[in-house]
């Protein structure tokens, strides 16, 4: 038998318990940190073997109120899902949806309109330059959709990204934002921290009117091998922060 926990109303699989206080943790911290917009954008986490039965954060519900107990559960091979009572954003079916669909090993998915992420992919040319070394951690390792065309509210927009994402962990969405995606809710979460840093360190530099030091393209390369080498920084690095939102507010995890 399955360990069980309860919880108000529920009694919920152990191992999907823990997914779901990690999920609700990067809504909370994703607050902390103004990466959230009024009460859009999505995270989702695959809690089945294939990835297509994920939780995702409820239909207009603001990042500082989301409670693991509040998660929605999903199938993505579900057609009837936009007709449920409590059925989620069209956008955010319409994306999370059809990535989980295509992409088992995008366990997480963490989609943003975070301030410098956002900005950078207002440019014509939105590439992380390698011009520090978080810059140099995504370079030639994002995939760029150029395409955009409105709110992604269709099923076959949803499949376009999820196609256009393909085997990269970062989704740079041209006059949109940015997505992000990990096998756990720790390796996406310090994705997108060092991603948004990293488009921060780009703005400002670019700010300065002045020439960019761009580093070559092998020491770009070794530094972004260099960041794949250090796997145990993420997961230290979201128990951490879940630490510091123990002290702070640990709602979270109702």
């Amino acid at each position: 038998m399955s360990a069980t926990i309860a919880k108000p109303g529920r009694n919920v699989e152990l191992e999907e318990w823990h997914l779901r206080v990690d999920l609700a943790a990067a809504f909370r911290l994703a607050v902390e940190r103004d990466w959230h917009e009024a009460v859009a954008n999505h995270f989702s986490l695959a809690v089945s073997e294939d990835g297509k039965r994920f939780l995702m954060n409820p239909r207009w519900r603001h990042f500082s109120r989301v409670r693991a107990s509040d998660l929605l559960l999903l199938d993505a091979e579900d057609e009837t899902t936009m007709q449920r009572p409590d059925a989620p954003d069209p956008s955010a079916w319409s994306i999370h949806g059809a990535i989980h669909a295509a992409h088992p090993q995008a366990r997480c998915v963490l989609h943003v309109h975070s301030p410098y992420a956002t900005a950078v992919a207002c440019l014509a040319d939105p590439t992380i330059l390698p011009i520090d070394q978080n810059c140099a951690r995504f370079y030639n390792r994002v995939a760029f959709d150029m395409s955009y065309g409105g709110i992604a509210n269709d099923v076959e927009e949803g499949r376009r990204i999820a196609a256009t994402l393909g085997d990269k962990r970062v989704l740079m969405m041209a006059n949109h934002g940015v997505l992000v995606v990990g096998r756990t809710v720790a390796e996406a979460y310090d994705e997108l921290y060092y991603f948004e840093r990293s488009c921060r360190t780009m703005v400002l530099a670019m700010s300065t009117g002045r020439p960019l030091n761009v580093l070559p393209h092998d020491v770009a390369e070794r530094t972004a091998q260099e960041w794949d080498a250090y796997p145990e920084q993420e997961t230290a690095h979201f128990a951490e922060m879940k630490r510091l939102l123990d002290i702070k507010d640990p709602s979270y995890a109702d």
